[in-house]
């Protein structure tokens, strides 16, 4: 059996807990095994955000626990929490989150400095990311003299420059035109290939049924009948 990177079990997450209560997870287990490529599919209010915010150690449950990589990340600190999410998880957001007076090298390395890699060691990395995401000639860019496809080319090179075991992705092709969110898609699949873990968060049906897996939240509940090979069990 592949070894779990994720492992979550009965993770409630509730807010204004008494008569008023909202249940945004309400009971949720999941394991994703170390090379999976699965999708979290959910409506607006399914409970796939605070899902997402979960697994990245953004926030902490209510109840229940979470294991991500073998540590129980439940019950953490914020600074606790702060070093999982630098050492373990490479984020790719919807909106880019780059910083404007930077360039594309600059912008991945940042990251880097904050795991108190050397500099030199910093550059190396940053480079290979960027040459990974095709971007080899766009290391002197700035945001404003690139695409929204380039720029969130950047971003996965910033999410992978420090060689993390998972990847989240959060939308990432969704402020993207159809050709350069495809492109996006195939560098994030790729990842998956070369041996990441990659959890998609998205509410886009054809590009979940890409992954290896599907996974549906409704009402901060997980559905049942979920099959390997972006297939359903219904």
């Amino acid at each position: 059996m592949p070894t779990p990177i994720i492992e979550i079990r009965d993770l409630y997450k509730i807010y204004n807990p008494g008569e008023n209560e909202v249940r945004a997870l309400d009971g949720v287990s999941l394991q994703v095994s170390q090379g999976e490529f699965v999708a979290i599919v959910g409506h607006s209010g399914s409970g796939k955000s605070t899902l997402m915010n979960m697994i990245g150690c953004l926030d902490v449950p209510t109840a229940g626990s979470y294991r991500l990589n073998g540590q129980d990340v439940s019950e953490l600190s914020d600074n606790e929490l702060s070093e999982i999410r630098n050492r373990e998880i490479g984020f790719i957001f919807q909106s880019f989150n780059l910083i404007k007076n930077l360039n594309a090298l600059e912008n991945v390395e940042l990251p880097l400095i904050y795991r108190g890699l050397p500099a030199g060691r910093r550059r190396e990395l940053a480079v290979s990311a960027l040459e990974r995401v095709g971007l080899a000639g766009r290391m002197d860019h700035r945001p404003n003299q690139m695409s929204g496809g380039q720029q969130q080319r950047v971003a996965v090179a910033r999410a992978i420059a420090a060689q993390p075991p998972l990847i989240l992705a959060d939308e990432p092709t969704g402020n993207l035109d159809t050709r350069a969110g495809a492109r996006v898609f195939e560098i994030i699949r790729g990842l998956q290939e070369e041996g990441n873990t990659v959890v998609l968060i998205t509410h886009d049906e054809g590009l979940a049924k890409k992954a290896g897996r599907v996974v549906r939240i409704t009402d901060g509940r997980i559905d049942d009948g979920q099959a390997p090979g972006g297939k359903e069990i219904f």
